[in-house]
């Protein structure tokens, strides 16, 4: 009897996962920059250069209909991603350089939907759709109905369409549960009823998912069961404006606790109660950057209206620690600088350095310890993805479609312009010796 091909590779990948808590860690990138959200991984041996034309380098590439900005995620050898698909083919994107506050028109029926892929292959297992209907709520022209990359932990994969609802897949695209969040329809706080589409993405960590819903009516943080989707614990954020920040874990000695980034309200909350243990302001009025820990400290930045800073804290921090209009420092924050940092993107703390690109493509690289300035440089792109690295080099994704390859270290070096040939608005992922860019309108993967 012959077995279907696709048939053949569920069971592959099943078997090779029936193991997953030892699945190598540089074979993980199991959420929004991978590992922790550091934006990098060891043990790997990346490409320089490729050229998607002639396909050299280019392990393969495979057609992912519809839009979205969400990033791929990897557990061993099975790769998800999302995609809201508008049932007229016709989605909108307006990239580059603008501070227009328009919102797309997404007035008919879209499919929101998860695929499984064979990482090797690029060959699509299996999907889902998770909702279909007119969209709850809009989003900006730059934007996409499915912004939130999923979280895994080898066993569960947790998928954010917003105001369509949060739903948890096993591996064998079975639902779990899904749960309705209400309506998420984040805007900039000065023009009420403006929406401009929700991408804070959920992280997993234990047992537990942790959802960050800055949004213009009760913003709230809230920690739900991993395996059943029930509330664990919410806590207000009563005085915060609409965001569109990842939240961050930080871990050790007994001691865990998530940051969420912010305007008025960037803070540290107990893992086991919702607690606020710290609390920070007067970062940019419109965040999007996750924070990272990194080198037992925890680094926010963000930029937008009148504060553009980048922070680095203590975990030993407690009560509020808003810095004095004149300091850059204070028993709780290490380092800072008031202006220069990055409106949409995460750093990326990597060796020793901080990389902060802006959306004009300015790059600026501190020492992560100390906040000294190491050099500028102007990449000249626009910018929405963030940056990652292995086998010390950076790989920053701009708006164009240009992969820049830079040598990690404290002076500039490019080593190669790469070409994608489509724009390019999500984050890549990293897998052993192979990175998976999402474009527009594919999945590629270099290696």
């Amino acid at each position: 009897m012959k077995i279907p091909i696709q048939l053949f590779i569920l069971f592959l990948c099943l078997f090779s996962l029936k193991g997953y808590s030892q699945t190598p860690y540089n074979q993980r990138w199991p959420s929004f920059r991978g590992p922790f959200g550091c934006g990098f991984i060891e043990n790997s041996k990346t490409a320089v250069t490729w050229n998607v034309e002639t396909g050299e380098h280019i392990k393969w590439k495979t057609v992912v209909p519809g839009l979205g900005h969400s990033c791929p995620v990897i557990w061993g050898n099975l790769l998800f991603v999302t995609t809201a698909v508008n049932a007229t083919n016709s989605e909108s994107l307006k990239v580059g350089l603008y501070g227009d506050i328009d919102e797309a028109n997404d007035s008919v029926v879209h499919e929101f939907k998860v695929y499984c892929l064979d990482k090797n292959s690029g060959k699509i297992i299996w999907e889902r759709v998770a909702h279909k209907g007119i969209p709850k709520s809009k989003r900006h022209t730059k934007a996409s109905q499915a912004n939130c990359t999923p979280s895994t932990d080898g066993k569960y994969l947790v998928v954010h369409f917003g105001s369509e609802g949060l739903y948890c897949y096993d591996f064998s695209g079975n639902l779990i549960w899904k749960k309705d969040m209400g309506i998420l329809a984040p805007g900039p706080y000065t023009d009420p009823g403006v929406e401009w589409g929700y991408a804070s993405s959920p992280v997993i960590y234990k047992d537990r998912i942790i959802v960050q819903c800055d949004i213009p009516n009760a913003p709230y943080i809230t920690a739900l069961d991993l395996a059943t989707g029930n509330e664990i614990w919410k806590t207000s954020r009563s005085d915060e404006v609409s965001t569109w920040c990842t939240p961050a874990i930080y871990s050790k000695d007994g001691k865990t606790m998530v940051i969420a980034n912010g305007f008025n309200h960037i803070c540290g909350y107990d893992f086991e109660t919702g607690a606020e243990i710290w609390k920070l302001s007067n970062g940019g009025d419109a965040p999007a950057p996750a924070p990272v820990v990194a080198n037992d400290l925890i680094y926010l930045n963000s930029a937008h209206g009148k504060y553009s800073p980048i922070f680095a804290v203590k975990p030993s921090a407690k009560g509020e620690i808003t810095l004095d209009a004149d300091s850059t420092k204070n028993e709780y924050i290490q380092w800072s600088i008031k202006r220069g940092g990055a409106y949409m993107q995460t750093p990326l703390i990597y060796k020793g350095l901080l990389y902060n690109l802006q959306v004009n493509g300015l790059l600026t690289v501190f020492d992560a310890l100390t906040g000294e300035l190491k050099y500028k440089e102007s990449l000249k792109d626009p910018f929405s993805a963030s940056g990652v690295a292995a086998d010390g080099k950076l790989y920053f994704s701009s708006e164009d479609g240009n992969i820049f390859v830079i040598q990690a270290g404290p002076e500039f070096k490019l080593l190669a312009k790469n070409e994608m040939k489509d724009v390019c608005m999500a984050t890549p992922a990293i897998s052993g010796n192979t990175i998976y860019f999402r474009t527009q309108h594919f999945l590629i993967a270099v290696e």
